[in-house]
């Protein structure tokens, strides 16, 4: 059967539950018609196959590669890189029944505090478009479909489960949205995933301007949309915005909300049909067989170990690198032999094994001598996973204070110290006057320990390029006074945001967004402008091997760039061709709302909310000691990865209970947590014990769903 024949013999119950996720990563497949169950998981720079059912971020995964992360690999500003860590991810994505993966994500990293700006691109989006278009290409070229998210100005993590992001039309269209505009269009996703948040006082969820009028109706969209993990609300008035999957799924609320909507005539039959027809379009293309052709993980381990090198930035170098290999080194810092290589959160990887520097060094018989005895110091440093993580921002700028102090007392011994950084985002370097070079590697993957020995040891020339501006202080960051406050982020920068404000008002940066170094010199010629194209001829200068990133500034943005590899001596004439640019006059004006009431608490306030009145504090301590509980078990495993991951899932679980709300976790959690008990919960918290207990006997009473009927 066709999808209209199959939209014209599905009832009204099969049309609600295919509109819903069921079992947290599926769709809800429909026996009698013979519609399978597509399969989705977590993304973006790896597969994250969650074994069994559970929250995510949390339950264990399959193996996978843990490739870098979308804050490393858009240092690389190379599309290729992109393009083929997509190609290998589809490749394991059909190895394990995986139809469609869940990214890349391409929101802007308006603040260095974002607590995800390791799974985004840029602060710039012409390069986060660009870079993730690769991306989506490289994915659903090997038959897997994608999700772009998160659908839009998702660009914080305290307040992102009921937080409302306030800015103008012009900001909106000229910088938040322009990565998705540019992916949709020359990509096609096969889906895009709306955020928690309000954009303007209307959840994306709901938000029609957003998914309907912009998504579909100006850029052309055709594909289907759905929700981030529990951010639905009114069920019905989300289908009528344009919203067609609700995920997870298995929310009596919702279904409820669709047949009584359908049945009273509020919500018509043709929203419902079409909202059908755009995931059985979905499914029809990609529900396949998985393929039991075993995967190369050698090989992918090596790809890893290969876009990070090419991504990771020489941000300094007073010629101490690269190191000859006779040196006598002292080597410190706790990420040497514990590499950070990826962020915390839903993103989180289970590696197929990980090479940390500390095993790329051993594999090259290099050992550590005392700092009195050594030519040079390498310090393996960065931000940890309790700093850095989903589900909250940082609290601050700075590296953990032990590290700080650790290389204030290793410079103070006189020898030349290097500082290999990791990390998802800009941190403050008080000491970078008085280290001789700074390697930042990001978060490199599960293979970045190869990476960076390679890199350190002239085997490989270093070539990233900052995709993110590192300012001298938070303080000199445009939102700092505001970022993460309140449950009200007000985008009042506008566009000032990343190098179009430092550059703007002249304020000086510790290192410019494009800024890295190499072992070779470089010499650009002049931009000519031929018709609606632009050359330059870019030189190796030096007497290495490298590749060079040439960046077209007009009129102070990033308007196109190309990365080229040469060779001593060589040139080359890099042809570039801008986008047009838009040049309608949006309105620039902001209307700001006030902030809601923090009391009574309701199904909608952040869960750290209830510890303002006595019943709410007892509920908080009880739902805090289920990740207290399991990060007590973490604690206990035997040291290696699969302990490091399972303190990292803790941490993002205690973390992102403290940030969510009681619809959100009702919405996750389905059937466990049903939106009763978070109506219950609330009353509970208001000192309504009666009230509450009622809520808790209101069943809300849906029909079973099409795979559980006989």
């Amino acid at each position: 059967m066709n999808t209209e024949e199959l939209i014209a013999r599905m009832t009204v119950e099969e049309k609600a539950a295919l509109v819903s996720g069921t079992d947290f990563m599926h769709t809800n497949p429909i026996p009698r018609l013979g519609i399978p169950s597509l399969c989705m998981s977590d993304g973006p720079h790896g597969l994250r196959k969650q074994i069994g059912t559970g929250d995510n971020g949390v339950s264990e995964s399959e193996p996978a590669t843990a490739f870098p992360t979308a804050a490393a690999t858009a240092c690389g500003w190379n599309p290729e890189n992109l393009r083929r860590m997509g190609e290998a991810i589809a490749r394991e994505c059909r190895f394990y029944g995986v139809h469609t993966l869940l990214g890349p994500g391409v929101n802007i990293q308006r603040n260095p505090l974002c607590g995800r700006n390791f799974e985004y691109f840029s602060e710039d989006p012409l390069l986060a478009g660009v870079l993730g278009a690769a991306e989506v290409e490289g994915v659903q070229s090997r038959g897997v479909g994608v999700s772009l998210k998160h659908f839009a100005l998702n660009n914080s993590e305290n307040y992102r489960f009921m937080g409302d992001s306030v800015a103008s039309e012009r900001t909106i269209r000229t910088l938040y949205l322009k990565p998705f505009e540019y992916i949709v269009k020359h990509a096609k996703p096969a889906t895009v995933m709306c955020a928690y948040n309000k954009v303007n006082g209307t959840f994306c969820s709901e938000n029609r301007w957003l998914l309907t009028d912009v998504l579909r109706e100006e850029w052309g969209f055709d594909g289907a949309v759905m929700t981030d993990w529990g951010a639905a609300h009114d069920r019905a008035a989300g289908l009528k915005a344009g919203l067609d999957l609700e995920m997870p799924g298995d929310t009596a609320l919702c279904r409820r909300q669709i047949l009584d909507g359908i049945a009273d005539g509020s919500l018509p039959q043709e929203v419902l049909d079409t909202a059908c027809r755009n995931i059985l379009g979905w499914i029809g293309r990609y529900v396949k067989p998985a393929d039991p052709t075993p995967v190369d993980w050698d090989a992918h381990h090596a790809l890893a170990a290969e876009i990070a090198a090419d991504c990771a930035v020489l941000m300094k170098n007073d010629s101490v690198l690269p190191l000859s290999g006779a040196e006598k080194l002292h080597i410190a810092g706790d990420l040497f032999a514990n590499m950070r290589y990826q962020g915390a959160g839903s993103s989180m990887i289970r590696p197929t094994r990980v090479t940390s520097p500390a095993e790329a060094f051993a594999q090259r018989g290099i050992r550590s001598v005392p700092p009195e005895e050594c030519d040079v110091i390498l310090v393996f440093a960065g931000l940890t996973d309790e700093a850095e993580s989903e589900g909250f921002d940082r609290e601050d700028m700075r590296l953990p204070e032990d590290q700080l102090r650790l290389i204030d007392s290793l410079c103070g011994t006189g020898k030349k110290v290097v500082v290999v950084l990791f990390g998802g985002s800009p941190v403050e370097l008080p000491f970078n006057d008085r280290v001789s070079a700074i390697l930042n590697m990001v978060l490199p993957g599960q293979n970045g320990g190869t990476a960076a020995a390679q890199l350190l040891f002239g085997e490989k020339n270093p070539s990233g390029r900052l995709a993110q501006t590192w300012p001298m202080r938070y303080e000199d960051v445009p939102s700092h006074e505001t970022f993460g406050r309140t449950p009200q982020e007000v985008y009042a920068e506008g566009t000032e945001v990343g190098y179009r404000y430092y550059d703007w008002h002249g304020i000086p940066v510790r290192y410019r967004f494009g800024h890295g170094l190499s072992y070779t010199t470089f010499a650009h010629g002049e931009w000519v402008r031929q018709g609606d194209a632009w050359t330059q001829t870019v030189t190796n200068t030096g007497d290495r091997a490298g590749a060079e990133v040439a960046q077209l500034w007009l009129d102070g943005e990033l308007r196109g760039f190309r990365k080229v590899w040469l060779a001593p001596g060589e040139s080359v004439t890099v042809t570039l061709r801008p986008e047009e640019e838009d040049r309608t006059e949006y309105p620039d004006t902001l209307d700001v709302p006030p902030l809601p009431p923090v009391l009574p608490i309701t199904p909608e306030s952040r869960f750290t909310d209830l510890r303002r009145t006595f019943l709410g504090r007892i509920l908080f301590r009880a739902v805090m000691a289920m990740p207290a509980k399991q990060m007590k078990k973490a604690r206990r495993m035997p040291d290696g990865p699969e302990k490091e991951n399972a303190v990292k899932g803790a941490v993002f679980l205690r973390r992102v209970l403290e940030s969510n709300s009681l619809r959100s976790m009702s919405m996750c959690a389905g059937r466990s947590f049903p939106y009763n008990y978070a109506q219950g919960f609330a009353e509970l918290a208001n000192g309504h014990l009666l009230r509450g207990m009622r809520r808790f006997l209101t069943r809300i009473r849906v029909p079973a769903l099409p795979k559980d009927q006989r």
